[in-house]
Formats: structure tokens, C-alpha cells, sequence
């Protein structure tokens, strides 16, 4: 079995503006994976997938609490990011 493995990009390569907007773009992703864990707990009924989604909640939760703290020293506020949220939902959609 081969093992295919994704080159990441080196983020010292980045712009400060590029490395704001992959925080925001982390944020963002954090906070929905977030929400799918605890729309997911909700319906568990398997102790195993319970236990699972806690795993989920808590380590995203954990993210988006680093995430934030590393936004904030970096002088990007949280509006900014949900400003960024909608923006990006609406080329989604």
C-alpha cells in the first residue's frame, strides 16, 4: 500500500497579511468543525461516537482558544473575524 503524503506550504514563505489571513481562515474552520461535533454529540448513540465527539469538542475548542490568543497578539480582533466569516460564506454560497 502506498502512502500518498500533501506537501504543506512553509508559512516563514508568507506575508504578515498571509499569515493573518490563514489565522482566519483556521478560526473559521476551527469554529465550524466545532459546531459539527456538537450537532453530531447530539445525535450520538453509541458510547464509542460520545466519547469521539467529546475528543472533537474539546480539541476544537482547545484550537479556536489558541487560535483567538494568537489573533489578539497580533492585533486581529474577533469582529474582524467574523466580518472575514461572512465574507467567505458569501462566496460559497
Amino acid at each position: 500500500m502506498q502512502e500518498e503524503f500533501v506537501k504543506e506550504e512553509l508559512i516563514i514563505d508568507k506575508s504578515e497579511y498571509e499569515k493573518d489571513e490563514e489565522i482566519i481562515k483556521n478560526i473559521i474552520k476551527a469554529k465550524r468543525d466545532l459546531e459539527n461535533a456538537r450537532k453530531n454529540f447530539e445525535y450520538a448513540q453509541n458510547q464509542d461516537l460520545v466519547d469521539y465527539y467529546i475528543y472533537q469538542i474539546k480539541a476544537n475548542q482547545s484550537k479556536i482558544d489558541y487560535l483567538i490568543k494568537l489573533a489578539k497578539a497580533k492585533g486581529i480582533f474577533v469582529n474582524l473575524i467574523n466580518e472575514a466569516e461572512i465574507k467567505l460564506e458569501d462566496r460559497a454560497g
